[in-house]
């Protein structure tokens, strides 16, 4: 069985991410995901900053959302983060985000991010030396 490595936050859905129904806009889906992304990555060490300390930025170069119950203001949301393991330079995680009272799902999604040199913006090709050492920490190799 393959190793699985997760991370979980619960947000308070706010007032100016609910539309005057009260039901959360579609984009703000997204903006919970990268919630949990950042909580995962401060979590196990691979925040935004760990990746900029090391001289890259890691842009979001595909995402996707696939909705499945409405969120409402003053409801509160979990937001399960899923790093998926792979060969190439890049990241992957799945999501799903949980209607925190009542548990059902309201929406799945996943998203791949790259490295890029942040002085030249330069692609790399191969994964950072320090992101293979933390993937060897995790069991993730």
């Amino acid at each position: 069985m393959e190793k699985t490595l997760s991370g979980k936050i619960e947000i308070n859905v706010r007032f100016n991410e609910a539309d005057p129904l009260g039901i959360v806009w579609h984009g703000h889906y997204i903006r919970y995901f990268e919630d949990g992304r950042e909580a995962f990555g401060n979590e196990h060490g691979i925040g935004y900053l760990d990746f900029y300390n090391q001289g890259l930025i890691i842009p979001i170069v595909s995402i996707q959302c696939d909705f499945k119950r409405s969120l409402k203001y003053g409801e509160k949301v979990v937001v399960e983060t899923i790093y998926v393991p792979c060969e190439a330079a890049k990241l992957k995680f799945e999501y799903r985000l949980f209607n925190s009272t009542s548990g059902q799902l309201v929406a799945t999604g996943s998203s791949v991010q790259v490295f890029l040199n942040k002085e030249t913006s330069v692609l790399q090709l191969i994964n950072p030396p320090f992101f293979d050492a933390w993937k060897t920490k995790y069991g993730m190799t």
